[in-house]
């Protein structure tokens, strides 16, 4: 096998996973990227990191999109003598917006995308199982790779995904915290047994958000519902829980992202055909008043794409 000599550039969205009631299932991309250019060089590594995590982020071979890469010349059978990688990052680190299933997603893209013919020794489903593998569950890489709203499942070592595209009215609001939180924290806290009463409330409400994000967001109230894990994250996240309790008390469907501790707010836009993203934000921002200092306010929409690869 040979590798393209030419630059190749990867884009990968920011994700959201959970989304209430989708524990380790649900996933939404969102309109916010990163961005990894990397080339096949002659020898060495040269890695630099701009953005979100530059100057912690690492710059040698333990570098997430680095060792992703590698991986993946290992599984293609082939390893190129040196590489060149730029990442822009843009998704925040340690927030629950995804920016390790990114990295993982932008990594894989990356060496099947340099190693000439790889597509065929690789598809899409191969990408996803990589992926899951690396990140450990597979609802953010899921959405990472096929983007819109997406649905994914595992049963050992197979692992499955499908794509439905959001309601074109819903405008999702990421509420950012300048403090990180490790995703082992957030999981630690969740206890190993609910009862069956939680189990089946949870399961109503999740099937009632596949139809509410895809067809009627008037329902997201009632369908981001959750019994399964928020609640018992308040304690690693008090802040980013009294302001999912507050947006929902003033009626904006609200959960944690992900781990957290963002929390992401999906309302209504004024279209139906082209929401409108500031207005949705001043909205809430009215609702709730300017969120407390050390927090950002993203609004977002829905990506519909998944990872873009295109080699100059």
């Amino acid at each position: 096998m040979t590798f393209h000599r030419g630059a190749l550039h990867v884009t990968v969205p920011a994700t959201s996973a959970n989304l209430g009631p989708g524990y380790d299932c649900f996933g939404l991309a969102l309109s916010l990227h990163d961005e990894v250019t990397v080339q096949v060089a002659d020898a060495g590594l040269d890695v630099v990191v701009e953005g979100e995590g530059a100057g912690k982020v690492r710059t040698d071979d333990r570098n997430l999109v680095v060792k992703t890469m590698y991986t993946t010349f290992d599984r293609l059978g082939v390893r190129p003598a040196g590489l060149v990688v730029r990442c822009a990052n843009r998704i925040p680190h340690g927030r629950g917006l995804g920016s390790s299933a990114a990295a993982i997603v932008a990594g894989i893209a990356a060496a099947r995308g340099l190693v000439v013919g790889a597509e065929q020794r690789m598809d899409s489903q191969q990408m996803l199982e990589l992926a899951s593998e690396l990140e450990g569950h597979p609802d953010n890489v899921a959405a990472t790779i096929l983007g819109g709203f997406t649905i994914s499942w595992s049963n050992g070592s197979e692992v499955g995904a499908v794509s439905i595209a959001p309601h074109p009215d819903i405008v999702p609001i990421a509420f950012v915290p300048d403090v990180e939180l490790r995703t082992a924290t957030a999981r630690g806290v969740i206890p190993d047994n609910i009862s069956h009463v939680d189990a089946a409330a949870n399961t109503a409400r999740a099937a009632l958000f596949v139809h509410a994000i895809s067809s009627e967001p008037a329902q997201l109230m009632t369908a981001t519902q959750d019994w399964l894990h928020q609640r018992y994250r308040r304690s690693v996240m008090v802040d980013s829980l009294e302001l999912v309790d507050q947006l929902r008390a003033a009626g904006v469907p609200a959960v944690v992202s992900g781990a957290g501790p963002t929390v992401l707010a999906l309302v209504a836009g004024v279209s139906s055909h082209k929401p409108d993203k500031d207005k949705s934000e001043k909205g809430v921002k009215e609702l709730v008043g300017e969120p407390r200092p050390g927090w950002r306010v993203l609004a977002l929409a829905p990506e519909a794409s998944g990872v873009q690869v295109k080699l100059s």
